[in-house]
């Protein structure tokens, strides 16, 4: 039995994984809490983190009916670009900031210029460094709590923290380095010299956690905490991940061909290279998988996030927003949303707003907006496929993950408005499920037994072809000028 942990940035979710029947046994999840301000603030205590493990794990045990003492092993997928700074006694020094943060966005402006801008980020790093990534959080450390600063010890990304808190040890694995914006993604080593440019002292690069292979272990869970979990104390940690690339193992992207899509918080697309193909667009984040090779991916800001503010606005429950959003027409009705609530990373607008164009009295209802939303934040991931196709990345097929991948309304609209098929894995969380099979596989290789990944995600990927979606050409053209409007819209804005 494996234990896959997602600590995501609505909340932790767990599951236990019977590696042989590729069965999923129980599940569990609890909620994490948001600190927000209005200068584009997005934090979280990572206190609530730890709550959220012990109680999500605590229902995944209960629901699967197994004991604790029979999980071999433990994966942990995290939030990519968050920043968890801990002082020398191993404690947490200030809530961590989280990849939707743009409150660094001015000094994420300034580093990039003293790379040389994208063009310069992309030569020497292999991306361009974007508002949210964990770089410009550290400058923003240094120049707004400096007191804070001086007493960084170790500087841990949160599934990074999470794997601290469970062995005691701080290692960071290649793919989630990748989107700290102080790691080269051709080399796979730290970018030390950046950080001398934020610390001349050399303090933060003595502060990096040790880099460890994909495949490797962490060490061995704590007593005290697989005590407090009611966990096997003898479980092995593997390096675990970034949610995005334990998002490719559990929906199985782990060859050229697949694209995996995100519905979640925030929107991603992704898909697996061999080589390092760094995209010459720099929304393109050419970013190392937990796999063994490359994730090219994308993006956007702002998914179900927007779709909620819309459903709590109009006081809507989910079946009900989804029925609105069917009942409205393809461009709903003239109704366009730019659904930038948080800015935008792709497209590239940090500093923008939401907004609507083309209410009219006669389109301003209630299913229109819903579909508009829905709509909007959908032509964003298309915005970012379109960069990944000009790539030369294959989309064959798109698997579909995330909360909005549970609508099959919404999962018609992507296959229509990307022109692809949609398959559903049957278990939408993949993140959890991806780091409950790279643990498998980090502990057949502590053991000697090295068993492939591919033959892992064979056994435990499965599809759920009842909840799939084939693109039609009448809605595919249809959706084309509505796009068309988005991008005329979006190009107003850069």
């Amino acid at each position: 039995m494996y234990l896959g942990i997602d600590c995501g940035t609505q909340g932790t979710k767990a599951l236990i994984l019977d590696i042989h029947s590729g069965e999923v046994l129980g599940e569990g999840s609890a909620a994490h809490r948001l600190i927000s301000g209005a200068n584009g603030r997005r934090e979280q205590d990572p206190a609530d983190w730890l709550l959220a493990f012990e109680q999500a794990t605590a229902q995944a045990l209960q629901q699967a009916g197994v004991a604790g003492s029979e999980i071999l092993g433990i994966g942990v997928s995290g939030q990519q670009h968050g920043l968890v700074l801990l002082d020398a006694k191993g404690e947490v020094l200030r809530p961590a900031k989280l990849w939707c943060d743009t409150e660094s966005a001015a000094e994420n402006a300034h580093l990039l210029d003293q790379l040389g801008g994208d063009s310069g980020s992309l030569e020497r790093l292999g991306l361009a460094i974007a508002p949210g990534y964990t770089v410009s959080k550290l400058l923003w450390t240094r120049d707004h709590h400096p007191e804070v600063f001086a007493r960084i010890a170790h500087i841990l990304l949160p599934h990074d923290y999470l794997n601290y808190w469970l062995t005691g040890r701080a290692c960071a694995e290649y793919g989630d380095a990748s989107g700290t914006g102080y790691f080269n993604v051709r080399t796979r080593t730290w970018d030390t010299a950046l950080l001398e440019l934020i610390d001349p002292s050399g303090a933060l690069v003595k502060a990096l956690p040790e880099l460890i292979e994909s495949h490797r272990c962490v060490g061995t869970i704590r007593p005290q905490i697989a005590e407090r979990l009611g966990l096997n104390p003898r479980a092995l940690v593997a390096s675990g991940g970034g949610d995005n690339m334990m998002g490719a193992i559990g929906t199985g992207n782990i060859a050229p061909g697949a694209i995996t899509m995100s519905l979640g918080t925030s929107g991603t697309v992704y898909a697996y290279a061999e080589q390092p193909q760094v995209s010459p667009h720099p929304q393109v984040a050419t970013f190392c998988s937990s796999s063994g090779g490359w994730l090219p991916l994308i993006c956007t800001m702002n998914l179900t996030n927007a779709s909620g503010a819309i459903r709590d606005l109009l006081g809507l429950d989910v079946d009900s927003f989804g029925t609105l959003v069917g009942e409205a027409p393809i461009g709903a009705g003239g109704v366009l949303m730019l659904p930038f609530l948080n800015g935008e990373r792709v497209p590239a607008l940090p500093q923008a707003t939401a907004s609507l164009h083309g209410l009219t009295a006669e389109n301003l209802t209630r299913a229109n907006l819903c579909r508009a939303v829905v709509e909007g934040t959908t032509f964003g991931l298309r915005y970012g496929l379109d960069l990944l196709r000009a790539s030369g990345i294959r989309s064959d097929s798109i698997r579909l993950i995330g909360g909005g991948a549970k609508s099959a309304t919404w999962r018609q609209i992507v296959a229509d408005i990307m022109g692809a098929p949609v398959t559903c894995p049957r278990h939408t969380e993949a993140a959890a499920l991806g780091a409950a099979i790279q643990a498998a596989w980090c502990v057949s290789h502590r053991h000697g037994e090295a068993v492939s990944l591919d033959a892992l995600c064979e056994r435990c990927v499965r599809f759920d072809h009842s909840r799939g979606a084939e693109p039609d050409e009448l809605r595919s053209r249809a959706y084309e000028g509505v796009y068309q409007r988005y991008r005329e819209q979006v190009r107003g804005l850069q």
